[in-house]
């Protein structure tokens, strides 16, 4: 399934999708903003064709089907930015 598809699908059966609102959101930096973006999607009348269309395609980043998904796999979460903190010598992400 292709991004186009996905829109016609949703064009055509008039789906109130959660994404629409704000696309942004499905791209953000922060890790909270992203997490925001899987609980809207836990709605979503598309969520598993959206998922599976964003792994078939190896989509780069966002949050696809209520997934972070990064270089075309899913991912439970996404760090920050930049290299982790240290606390006593121990690196935490």
């Amino acid at each position: 399934m292709t991004s186009v598809d996905l829109a016609n699908i949703i064009t055509e059966t008039d789906a109130s999708v959660p994404c629409s609102e704000q696309p942004e959101l499905w791209f953000a930096e922060h890790p909270a903003d992203l997490e925001e973006a899987k609980r809207a999607c836990a709605v979503c009348p598309l969520k598993a064709q959206c998922l599976a269309g964003a792994l078939a395609r190896r989509e780069p980043w966002g949050v696809w089907g209520g997934e972070i998904v990064v270089d075309g796999t899913v991912r439970s979460r996404k760090r920050r930015r930049g290299r982790p903190r240290s606390i006593g010598g121990m690196r935490v992400a």
